[in-house]
């Protein structure tokens, strides 16, 4: 069925309102409304996926909403911020189908159960680039506890989760369809590549450890070594990293050993989504073992230093080609 057959507020009705908080008034208002908690304070981010930018124009919609609600709830995460919901602007292309915008809403429906968040409202309106969704996250955090990317402190330990490298890999798998065959890559560890490519795995389960924890954090988007050069400059110091230490996953390491010129891609090529943290020492094995009790990996990599910049250790002829360390949207 052709997006003709449908109006606007047919549209709301039958696609978002369901998936509305209390405070949006069934979406039948222009605003909705959120009251903080006592002692709280409002955390606020906004990202945009695009297609043709961040997904495929052949990416199924459910799992495009999916990777819009988690690339925000990642930041969130860095914060130490607890999700509570979320607004939406949805810029559809003329010729969707009713399939595809259930297939969104359906997608949106299982990460608002998944992660315990609600839609506050947004607006749609026609694209003629194509499919775009804009995400404005709200989340909470204990006042004055909001860990910032310049709270990095010099002698603390460099912390990321999960493993880095993974979505950069799965997105050169996705313009080359025949790399996997020539890396020689099983079905397993091309699947688990594009699979990171597209469904992000933000790090919620760890907010209350990055609170207590970290004196500076980040999600690494744009690449390891470019956000932590961020991280960095907002905390007027300087970063080392251990290559070596840097944690891969098992479909990473079997690519990066067939073609060791796919390392500097891993730690530059971003779409990770996973924490950097810059942890005082004494925390730092408080904050491994409460990832490890949440099931969730997490590797110190490095050191904060006095200085600029990050310096990146270690013996691999991919670190003399790391170019600018970060993906650049202009």
């Amino acid at each position: 069925m052709t997006a003709g057959s449908i109006g606007e507020f047919e549209l709301i009705a039958r696609v978002f309102a369901p998936l509305a908080a209390d405070g949006a008034l069934g979406l039948t208002d222009d605003a909705a409304f959120y009251r903080p908690r006592p002692g709280r304070d409002l955390v606020l981010t906004k990202d945009e996926v695009v297609s043709g930018v961040h997904f495929f124009a052949d990416d199924p919609w459910d799992a495009v909403a999916r990777k819009a609600l988690r690339v925000n709830l990642s930041d969130l995460a860095a914060k130490g911020a607890t999700p509570i919901g979320y607004l939406l602007a949805l810029g559809l292309p003329k010729d969707f189908t009713l399939e595809e915008i259930d297939a969104l809403g359906a997608g949106l429906a299982a990460d608002q159960a998944a992660y315990g968040i609600s839609l506050y409202g947004g607006d749609t309106v026609r694209s003629p680039a194509g499919l775009t969704l804009s995400v404005t996250a709200i989340g909470e955090v204990k006042e004055g506890g909001m860990v910032r990317r310049g709270g990095a402190r010099v002698g603390e330990t460099i912390v990321v989760t999960g493993t880095i490298g993974d979505a950069a890999l799965g997105l050169r798998l996705r313009l080359d369809p025949g790399l996997s065959d020539r890396l020689g890559l099983s079905d397993a560890h091309r699947s688990h590549l594009l699979d990171r490519y597209l469904l992000p795995q933000p790090r919620g389960a760890l907010v209350t450890a990055v609170v207590d924890c970290a004196s500076g954090g980040m999600d690494i988007s744009d690449g390891l070594i470019g956000d932590l050069g961020k991280m960095a400059a907002a905390s007027g110091v300087g970063i080392d990293i251990d290559a070596d230490r840097v944690p891969l996953s098992g479909a990473a390491l079997a690519a990066v050993t067939a073609d060791p010129d796919l390392f500097s891609v891993a730690l530059t090529g971003g779409d990770d989504y996973e924490l950097a943290l810059s942890i005082p020492e004494a925390r730092v094995g408080a904050f491994l073992a409460t990832a490890a009790a949440a099931g969730i990996g997490a590797a110190p990599i490095g050191r904060v230093r006095v200085g600029e910049g990050v310096a990146v250790r270690g013996d691999h002829p991919a670190l003399a080609n790391l170019g600018s360390g970060s993906y650049r949207h202009f």
